[in-house]
């Protein structure tokens, strides 16, 4: 079972665009509208998959609503605490190079006791009475106990300490930890030394605080993380691939798109494939190779699709414990 826990989700509506021109009146080629959020993309892709997953966000207003509408039509299962204010609604401009704009609204700001309910809904739905039962139902054995992710941007009003008492509290109830998210809530959260993170390269080099313009550069960082108490740590490289570190084991792992259409969520669906397949008992080599396909599959896709087996099928995946370290990453 993997449960996520987004903060500051969002209703994502992408349009496609024959060029981004700044000033001019455009008109989309194609509009979609799916639910949207680090975590909640996390759910859908693994949900998509077959997978068990269940989506703790707050919601409120119409914008809400509407996101609660477009999880249960996907089929998540979701835990959803009411706030007061209205959740935000996000645009991505997609040209047909695969580059996209994002434009983010901020979210409602959360109140302390909101804050409080949603930590309190995600260790709920972590517990025994959240698991599947049956012959069935997969294996939830101590062997492999839940794992609670916690992704992406805080909302107004939220501590910076959140994902923080998130490891903590998710630690002392059984569960194995994974953050993936950016800024002082990142770092915080890495303080309290949860099971995995997944930065990207520029949240990494950020979280360190200098740039990391090599693969080498990359590898040495995520060493230290562990060294320093991080069992795991990924980092997606965007169309470099990512890199799976763990005090044992260097992998990279890489899948070439000719043709992407949107990066929207790529990220979050690689984290979605990782962690499905450690949540199934697979090693490094084989949960780094599961989550590099789902996430070049959801490039080929538009807007913040998620893939289905069908498309995970079609990638192929190059996978090296060997990698080429002077691998020049500059702008992934």
């Amino acid at each position: 079972m993997i449960v996520t826990l987004t903060p500051n989700p969002s209703v994502d509506r992408a349009l496609t665009v024959p060029a981004l021109e700044r000033g001019e009146v455009l008109r989309a080629t194609d509009v979609r509208v799916d639910a949207g959020g680090k975590g909640v993309n996390v759910a859908r892709a693994i949900t998509a998959q077959g997978g068990e997953a269940i989506a703790v966000l707050p919601s409120g207003g119409p914008e809400g609503h509407l996101l609660e509408e477009l999880l249960d039509a996907a089929g998540v299962a979701r835990r959803s605490v009411p706030v007061a204010g209205s959740s935000r609604m996000n645009v991505s401009v997609l040209e047909p190079d695969g580059t996209t704009t994002k434009l983010n609204e901020p979210g409602p700001r959360l109140s302390g006791d909101e804050v409080e309910a949603l930590l309190a809904a995600t260790l709920d739905a972590s517990g025994p009475a959240a698991r599947p039962t049956g012959d069935d139902a997969p294996d939830t054995s101590p062997s492999r106990p839940t794992w609670i992710v916690g992704c992406g941007s805080l909302p107004p009003g939220a501590p910076v300490d959140l994902y923080a008492t998130l490891v903590e509290r998710g630690r002392a109830a059984g569960a194995r930890v994974a953050i993936d998210s950016s800024g002082a809530a990142f770092t915080a959260a890495v303080a309290a030394r949860p099971d995995l993170i997944k930065p990207n390269h520029e949240e990494l080099a950020e979280l360190v605080g200098h740039a990391l313009p090599s693969l080498y550069d990359v590898r040495a960082a995520a060493r230290d993380l562990v060294a320093h108490g991080i069992p795991t740590v990924a980092v997606s490289l965007g169309s470099h691939g990512a890199l799976l570190v763990t005090a044992d084991l260097l992998v990279h792992a890489r899948a070439t798109i000719a043709r992407p259409r949107s990066t929207v969520g790529a990220g979050d669906c690689m984290l979605a494939g990782l962690l499905d397949g450690f949540a199934g008992g697979l090693e490094g080599n084989g949960a780094l190779t599961r989550g590099v396909a789902w996430g070049a599959a959801a490039v080929t896709l538009p807007g913040s699709r998620v893939p289905s087996p069908d498309h995970t099928s079609r990638i192929t995946v190059d996978l090296t414990e060997n990698p080429d370290l002077t691998m020049e990453l500059g702008h992934s």
